[in-house]
């Protein structure tokens, strides 16, 4: 199943740090609600592990976070996130590009879902991306 995503964030944080906040995968990997870091592999990867409640199914992923791409001067980063459920055959990764700038900024992602939390159909799934992202977003913005 593939969905795209784009959501947009405020910020009181200049563009600078805003973009230093979000090349910081240990700060941004906290900042999707179940997610953790288990071990920073390099400067732009990390393996890490994350919980999600998805209706009555409560599943866990671990794989890799890692900024592929970053533009300094457009304040860009494009990430990578490579997924396995834990005990099943699904998978969950994504690409996805943050863009900062004045008073906010974008997170457009394009994530591909199989397995498990695919079987709980696209509505459940889009919901359940929808508020991770929006999460995810007021925590990077804060």
């Amino acid at each position: 199943m593939a969905i795209e995503l784009h959501h947009t964030f405020t910020t009181d944080k200049s563009p600078d740090e805003s973009y230093a906040s979000i090349l910081d995968l240990e700060h941004v990997v906290t900042c999707v609600e179940g997610g953790h870091v288990l071990e920073a592999t390099s400067p732009t990867s990390v393996k890490a592990e994350i919980k999600v409640k998805m209706g009555a199914m409560s599943l866990s992923y671990k794989g890799t976070v890692e900024v592929v791409e970053q533009d300094d001067a457009a304040h860009r980063a494009v990430m990578r996130v490579k997924s396995r459920e834990v005990g099943g055959q699904g998978v969950a990764n994504a690409t996805v590009v943050i863009t900062v700038g004045d008073g906010g900024g974008t997170i457009d992602t394009d994530a591909q879902i199989t397995g498990k939390a695919a079987s709980m159909g696209e509505g459940v799934v889009v919901g359940v991306l929808e508020a991770l992202i929006a999460d995810f977003a007021g925590k990077l913005g804060a």
